[in-house]
């Protein structure tokens, strides 16, 4: 029996918190190397046009100052998108390629790099640079762009478009008593990660190069840029051990990225380039989208139809897609379904993934469509759900690998006490303030793929379990641990995590909440592989009492590989990697996806989320006071890092019910509130109780059972408390976020 007890499945601490509280978890702008040079982009001032002129005279004056690059005088850069095209996360349209020329497409963009010797006298010879533009009027809202929107883009790479119609929601919809349609907006949103996007390149000598970037997968930086600047792989090491904070905009690489590269190359210099406040809202941003949503249903609450429609944003050289109308067609059973996606194209950058990707938008719209329906049928929210509980993914027509989604709607009905919910809106109170329950479905794809992992064990029983995947906050380091610890049966203080290095095992991006099931499968992989290595090494040992012994005849525990049947039979850990002939065992696994059951079922996390508001009658000041969120995700490997994941998606939830909006300036098409201040997110003031629920469901897609957290938390929170708000008020905002103005 092994003196260890499983860590998976427990709640454990993060292995890298101490790192983390005491600052020596390095980030991308914390290496330094002697010599280093440091860099400052100066942005344009124009959200569309051209360069008439630059004038880089009094910046190459100033103190300090090495060089200043322009599209005039930068180093040579490829014509054709195809080495662009390396990003792993491109999407279709010709990639934004820094200092390229004199055209300007969106505010902010960068038209100089000036180079200093240390970072205050770079940033003052940036604001010395000066511009003359030729500006055309900019576009920056989609509704001022509807009605060029369009659907014959060529589809995302790994972004299903809408599925076909199934019967005839139009018919349907016009021939039906109960009907409604309305149109639904989310405000443009930016990730304001606390970690800045930054890139420190440090020249090796001989035109090797080690880049220290924000990144949420080293390997696709790495591709990218040996790509664009045609470098040998063999002398690119990027590193990203840390992310502070990413969300979906550290997948694809920024120009910090290619203009820090492309400077030490040409300087033959280390060089470190860190985007301000401001610089990050001229990047990754929730695109805008318009939505419209029409359902009818019989009285007894059956949905007959359901028509979704999007428009969304994005850049004028590339088709930026989410799957926004998707969800729609398999949250809920219903014969007849139109589901219509389309973009617009508008002056400013690209949009970028943020947390939940199209389901936090299309959800949204399709969860206060059902709230609606339910106030017209003058039934419960919960009732009307399962009246329509979807048995089988019938945008695919497969059945469901798992789904415990009744079981959270019970459980979190249970919790948050749905039972004591009067259904009359405004029939609540607390004093002067009204009060509102609301709850919405969430639901997210559980995605994997695949990734390689190795396990290396010296002879003092210490582990190293090791991939190329990223932390980017989840607690990767940490589960790592726990599967490796669990494999050996060693105290996972004897187990150390790498991640974010392209030296290690290869693995992809990490995102659309995969990297717990695949990163955790490879390491498991891995593990076994290791054991298998470890058991050849003990059977080879003169005299081994497990000479014969296959590896099911052997349990491992207690540094000691054991028979089964007789456990005082054994070869310990440490005289096993000695008999290998060296100080450790390496072992390298790969995991890859089962297709077979991928085209058999259909995978999804799932939530129903419960909220409390209490809602100001007189000033409209609306306080989000309690939230519940039960969630039906397969096996739960960490319960501490695991809820804080999903506390996390809350507060993003509850941030776009009311707090964020990124506002652009019609006329000049700059983002007006670039900054901490007057971009409002979410306070401490602002949260209170959330409590979360994980519901017990076991799910085959792979071996560990793990479906994956990091976007189902975000997903129908915004609904919820949009919901609460009507009940609260018996106002129906249907444009967030809900800000005083639209109650009073």
């Amino acid at each position: 029996m092994s003196n260890v007890h499983p860590y998976v499945g427990s709640a454990q601490p993060r292995v890298d918190g101490a790192l983390k509280v005491t600052g020596r978890a390095k980030y991308a702008a914390e290496f330094f190397a002697d010599d280093m040079v440091y860099a400052v982009a100066v942005p344009a001032t124009i959200a569309k046009g051209r360069i008439v002129s630059i004038d880089v005279s009094a910046a190459k004056s100033a103190p300090g100052v090495i060089d200043v690059l322009t599209h005039h005088n930068r180093p040579e850069l490829p014509e054709s998108d195809e080495p662009y095209l390396k990003d792993m996360v491109a999407v279709p349209g010709s990639p934004f390629r820094p200092l390229k020329d004199d055209r300007v497409v969106y505010s902010g963009q960068a038209i100089a790099l000036v180079v200093a010797d240390t970072h205050e006298n770079a940033r003052y010879a940036a604001s010395l640079v000066t511009a003359e533009f030729e500006a055309e009027t900019p576009t920056v809202d989609v509704a001022d762009a509807r009605g060029e929107a369009y659907d014959t883009f060529e589809p995302r790479n790994g972004i299903p478009p809408p599925p076909p119609p199934r019967g005839d929601a139009e018919a349907t919809f016009a021939g039906a008593e109960i009907k409604l349609r309305h149109d639904y907006r989310i405000a443009p949103e930016h990730h304001n990660p606390m970690e800045l996007m930054a890139t420190t390149v440090i020249w090796e000598g001989d035109g090797a190069l080690t880049i220290h970037t924000k990144t949420q997968g080293v390997n696709n930086p790495k591709t990218y840029i040996c790509a664009v600047l045609s470098l040998d792989p063999e002398k690119v090491t990027v590193n990203a051990p840390y992310v502070g904070g990413a969300f979906g905009m550290a997948l694809r690489p920024h120009y910090d990225l290619l203009l820090a590269t492309m400077t030490a190359i040409k300087l033959e210099r280390s060089v470190r380039l860190v985007l301000t406040r401001g610089q990050m809202y001229t990047m990754g941003w929730r695109p805008d989208v318009l939505q419209t949503v029409a359902l009818s249903a019989k009285q007894d609450g059956s949905l007959t139809s359901i028509s979704h429609h999007a428009i969304q944003a994005t850049s004028q050289y590339e088709d930026y897609q989410e799957p926004t109308v998707n969800w729609s067609g398999l949250i809920y059973d219903c014969p007849n379904v139109t589901l219509k996606y389309e973009l617009a194209k508008v002056d400013t950058s690209t949009p970028s993934d943020m947390r939940a990707p199209g389901a936090a938008l299309g959800v949204y719209a399709l969860e206060v469509a059902m709230d609606e329906l339910s106030y017209t049928l003058g039934m419960d929210p919960i009732e009307l759900r399962l009246k329509n509980y979807a048995d089988m993914d019938e945008n695919d027509d497969k059945p469901f690998s798992s789904k415990e989604l009744k079981a959270a709607y019970e459980r979190g009905a249970e919790r948050f006490g749905w039972k004591d919910r009067d259904p009359t809106p405004r029939s609540m109170r607390d004093g002067r303030e009204l009060v509102g329950f609301g709850m919405a479905t969430g639901c997210w794809e559980a995605m994997m793929q695949p990734h390689g992992a190795r396990a290396t064990l010296s002879a003092d029983g210490k582990l190293e379990v090791a991939c190329g995947t990223a932390d980017i906050g989840t607690g990767m380091y940490t589960i790592l641990a726990q599967i490796g610890a669990d494999a050996l049966a060693v105290d996972i203080d004897d187990v150390t995590t790498l991640v974010g290095d392209t030296s290690l095992p290869m693995a992809p991006p990490e995102g659309g909440s995969w990297g717990a099931a695949s990163a955790g499968n490879a390491v498991r992989v891995a593990c076994a592989a290791l054991k298998e290595e470890l058991l050849k090494a003990a059977r080879g040992i003169d005299g081994s009492p497990l000479a014969n012994a296959a590896l099911d005849h052997v349990i491992f525990a207690n540094g000691r590989i054991s028979l089964v049947s007789d456990e005082e039979k054994f070869v310990t850990y440490g005289d096993a990697v000695r008999a290998s002939g060296g100080a450790k065992v390496k072992a390298e696994g790969m995991f890859k996806p089962d297709e077979d059951f991928a085209d058999k079922y259909a995978s999804y996390t799932h939530s129903a989320v419960f909220a409390e508001v209490k809602v100001d009658e007189d000033l409209g000041v609306v306080r989000v006071t309690r939230i519940v969120s039960a969630i039906a995700a397969g096996k739960i490997l960490n319960l501490a890092t695991a809820r804080s994941q999903i506390l996390g998606g809350v507060v993003m939830g509850i941030g776009m019910a009311l707090h964020e909006e990124t506002k652009w300036d019609k006329r000049l098409g700059r983002v007006m509130n670039a900054n901490l201040g007057e971009y409002h997110v979410p306070a401490h003031a602002d949260i209170q109780n959330i409590d979360v629920i994980f519901v017990d469901e076991d799910d085959k897609a792979n071996p560990l059972g793990v479906k994956g957290l990091g976007e189902i938390g975000i997903v129908g929170a915004a609904a919820a408390v949009a919901n609460a708000v009507f009940h609260a008020t018996g106002k129906r905002v249907r444009e967030l976020p809900i800000t005083i103005d639209k109650l009073l």
